[in-house]
């Protein structure tokens, strides 16, 4: 009888030591769910579907009065504001020079490029958070703050017509 049992555990002992030897073989049912980013070659390459934002238009709309920016720059920060989109915004004067609002929230900027804006700029200004319709551009220079959005076509009256109430900000194209 122990000469049987002594048999039994050797064999049981032999077939385990069997079952755990290492082959190069793959396992058998081994389904994976999920292809590896090697079995996939798209999953290593930019995604063709997203386009580039420049030549989007964004139209701000109050008071009679529209103004349609053509986004000019695909960059972090134009990503964020139109990521906003639709939102409504006031405006208002500021030094002369501009029309003004402030966003519901900071941009990201990192990695954005400034700029020397010009009349007709549309501005994102990283340390106040606001965007601004430059209209007399005069004598401003350079500035890693400020980060150009756009460009708009528009006279100051139909801007000023955009002052001090609710203005939609949406994409239209």
């Amino acid at each position: 009888m122990a000469r049987s049992l002594l048999l039994v555990s050797a064999l049981t002992a032999a077939l385990t030591v069997a079952g755990c030897s290492s082959t190069n073989e793959p396992p058998v049912a081994s389904a994976t769910p999920f292809p590896s980013a090697a079995e996939t070659p798209e999953a290593t390459t930019p995604d063709s579907t997203v386009r580039s934002l420049e030549g989007t238009i964004v139209r701000f709309t109050g008071g009679g009065s529209s103004v349609d920016v053509t986004i000019a720059n695909d960059n972090v920060t134009t990503r964020d504001f139109v990521s906003m989109l639709p939102l409504t915004l006031e405006l208002e004067e500021f030094s002369g020079r501009e029309k003004v609002s402030y966003l519901p929230r900071k941009l990201d900027a990192d990695g954005a490029p400034g700029s020397d804006p010009k009349d007709g700029d549309l501005i994102y200004f990283v340390p106040w958070g606001n965007l601004g319709f430059y209209y007399d551009a005069n004598g401003i220079g350079y500035s890693d703050d400020t980060i150009n959005l756009g460009t708009y076509t528009a006279t100051e009256a139909q801007l000023r017509r955009l002052e001090n109430q609710d203005v939609t900000v949406e994409i239209v194209e």
